[in-house]
């Protein structure tokens, strides 16, 4: 054994010794060691492994980290220099890494004493070390509770101090043409920060709002929620590029920082590059390697796609049909002067998404499947190339096979408010999920919260709020739909929300039906609202009401073609019956059958329980209602009205039943006050 320790300690010895010879190479890595060493790659892991307990770029960071301690320690150098001298390529992560091995940053290493005495062992100062940590981890835990008592953890004044906004850039060229070019650096540069998970910057949409506003900063960063502002103005004056930048601390209105950046066009993709990181290096924000990849990686060599793609992008923002319309042959064209431009492909694929959203008839899945592939296929760690192919599979109805795409989005880009959007309505109605809703839904708020215009910020509440109610957060639900309706009186979405939110308060059916009607009066052409109506109908059991709604609401439906409310058949088709029509309810109920077994959600089994409920099949009915119980993170609709649902009339007086929907209301209640917890302790509520 003593023989086996010594040989384990001369290798370790010999692989130190080549990785302190390549030291302030920031490339040798674990495939260089191997070679150098003659080792196979899982060989030396394998070693490694078994001797210190790390991985191979785990031992060398940590020889990394002890040589930065000794020139430390020596105090010639400064910390930038001592970084590149150790081998990381960034001051940030240097000092991110240093601080974890560490427990305090290189700046501090004059402070703290060192005192290993001869007669302490490694195993005593280990013991040493962990009672520090336990004692240190004991008083942050005491911090936190403390915080939580006594103030709210998460609050709209609360400011990060890693919190940015990019203001929309000024066009200083006379030359009008020019807009989309600077909008484009502007967004890139965006793009950029929002891949650097230590920042929290806040979405084009609702910077967009300030491009004229005659607003002072500190109003905008108090609107905003946020420390730091970029300002920048630029234009293109044939081949050059002249930007100017500057970096403002809201709370003072003071000029930390500015720049002029004067380059060459073919180099556009280096400037917007060097914004990015010098912005973060300004606010020492921690850019890891990764990140720093990523943001290194430009989306094309070839300055003529980039002209077009820049040219669609501004249509494509616009958030319109016409406006998607108009982006897809300016993306074609970008593709066509680069087959490999990988975040043309995206946004086409993308595009092409939304002209399908919501039609009954997709016209465009293989072009969207299409062009997610080769977005994934040139980069495959473009956030948009994931969430293209994510609404692939959202479109097909796959939402299983979409969600890692969608998750995986979100980790290269941690501040898209598109990405956090999408997993917010992913786990409203794709695979429903109340306590990711709400968690995302807060996400969005944070850094979505201003969108750029009222309108945009009322549906931002709406959707907050329609969160908050669906797991149960009455109190909190009614806050946020008050504000959606502050901002936007108009928006008729918030007021049937709300009318909902009422409802879960007082449990009055009439009240219910009666502003769900005046909301209806406002625009009766709403088929959701119709819809809304006629199954309030329903559950009053005023089945002539109710036919009047939902036969209007067929009507519409079939018109637009829509693909839509397809499991309230089964309410429709008892409706139509009570009223005489028993074979349309029977086509309805035959539908409906269909979309309850393909349905891939948690509510399968209880839209099959009530099927076979109705169809006076009482064992068929338990069973699945027994296997619906068994579903976590269901919608606060469920234990409000299934009970009074027509559709379980045939089992509702059950002993078997009245278990079953106790422990479906006990486990409704327990997910409340998990998600609270939760979202407590990711400062979200």
């Amino acid at each position: 054994m003593p023989e086996s320790r010594a040989i384990g300690d001369d290798f370790l010895s010999k692989i130190t010794e080549v990785i302190e010879e390549h030291i302030s190479d920031e490339r040798f890595g674990v495939s260089e060691l191997a070679d150098v060493t003659n080792m196979s790659r899982s060989n030396l892991l394998r070693k490694v492994k078994k001797l210190t307990g790390l991985s191979v770029s785990q031992f060398i960071r940590q020889v990394r980290l002890k040589r930065a301690m000794e020139i430390l320690r020596d105090g010639h150098l400064t910390v930038s220099e001592i970084t590149y001298e150790v081998g990381f390529g960034s001051t940030s992560y240097f000092i991110k890494c240093f601080r974890e091995h560490y427990g305090y940053p290189p700046g501090e290493v004059s402070k703290h004493e060192f005192e290993e005495s001869e007669g302490e062992t490694t195993e005593e100062l280990g013991k040493k070390k962990t009672k520090a940590i336990l004692v240190a981890l004991f008083i942050l835990v005491v911090a936190v509770v403390a915080m939580v008592v006594f103030f709210r953890p998460f609050s709209e004044k609360s400011v990060s101090d890693k919190s940015i906004a990019v203001l929309p850039f000024k066009n200083d060229s006379n030359d009008s043409t020019n807009v989309y070019f600077i909008n484009g650096v502007m967004e890139s540069v965006l793009n950029n920060l929002q891949k650097i998970k230590d920042l929290r910057v806040i979405s084009r949409t609702s910077v967009e709002k300030y491009r004229n506003s005659p607003k002072s900063i500190p109003e905008i960063a108090k609107e905003l929620n946020v420390k730091y502002f970029i300002e920048g103005s630029g234009q293109k004056i044939g081949d050059q590029i002249l930007l100017n930048i500057q970096l403002v601390d809201a709370s003072e209105d003071k000029h930390l920082w500015a720049e002029q950046y004067n380059r060459e066009v073919k180099d556009v993709f280096k400037l917007q590059m060097d914004v990015a990181q010098n912005i973060a290096g300004q606010i020492q924000a921690i850019i890891t390697p990764e990140e720093k990849q990523r943001i290194e990686k430009p989306p094309t060599e070839n300055l003529v796609a980039y002209d077009y793609f820049l040219k669609g992008l501004d249509f494509f923002f616009q958030g319109s049909r016409e406006g998607l319309e108009a982006a897809i042959p300016l993306f074609e064209k970008a593709i066509e002067e680069d087959p490999e431009f990988a975040r043309a492909y995206a946004d086409l694929a993308i595009s092409y998404y939304y002209l399908d959203i919501y039609q009954a008839d997709k016209k465009y899945s293989s072009q969207i499947n299409n062009y997610a592939d080769k977005a994934l296929f040139y980069d495959d760690k473009l956030s948009q190339a994931l969430l293209a192919k994510a609404f692939f599979y959202i479109s097909t109805q796959k939402y299983e096979l979409a969600e890692p795409y969608l998750q995986k989005a979100l980790e290269y880009n941690p501040n898209s408010a598109f990405v956090i959007n999408a997993l917010s309505d992913f786990y409203d109605g794709r695979i429903p999920n109340t306590k990711k809703y709400l968690e995302y839904a807060l996400k969005g708020i944070q850094i979505d919260i201003a969108s750029n215009d009222s309108t945009s910020t009322s549906f931002v509440y709406l959707h907050l709020s329609n969160a908050f109610i669906q797991s149960g957060f009455v109190e909190e639900a009614q806050k946020y739909i008050d504000k959606s309706i502050q901002y936007d009186p108009n928006n008729l979405f918030s007021a049937y929300v709300k009318a909902y939110i009422l409802y879960a308060k007082n449990k009055n059916l009439k009240d219910l039906k009666e502003q769900l009607i005046e909301t209806l009066q406002r625009d009766s052409t709403r088929i959701d609202i119709i819809q809304e109506v006629a199954k309030v109908c329903y559950y009053m059991r005023d089945y002539p009401t109710s036919y009047r709604y939902y036969k209007k609401f067929l009507e519409i439906k079939k018109a637009l073609n829509l693909d839509v409310y397809e499991l309230e058949d089964a309410k429709i088709g008892v409706v139509y019956s009570k009223v005489g029509l028993k074979g349309q309810s029977e086509k309805l109920f035959a539908d409906y059958l269909i979309a309850a077994e393909s349905d891939k959600s948690i509510y399968k089994h209880l839209s099959l329980a009530v099927y076979y409920s109705y169809q006076n099949e009482p064992d068929k009915a338990i069973e699945h209602l027994k296997q619906f119980s068994q579903q976590d993170n269901f919608h606060y609709w469920t234990i409000l009205f299934l009970k009074m649902d027509p559709l379980v009339d045939n089992i509702k007086d059950l002993p078997e039943f009245k278990r079953i929907y106790k422990e479906i209301e006990t486990k409704f209640w327990e997910n409340h006050r998990q998600i609270k917890a939760a979202l407590k302790a990711k400062n979200l509520v």
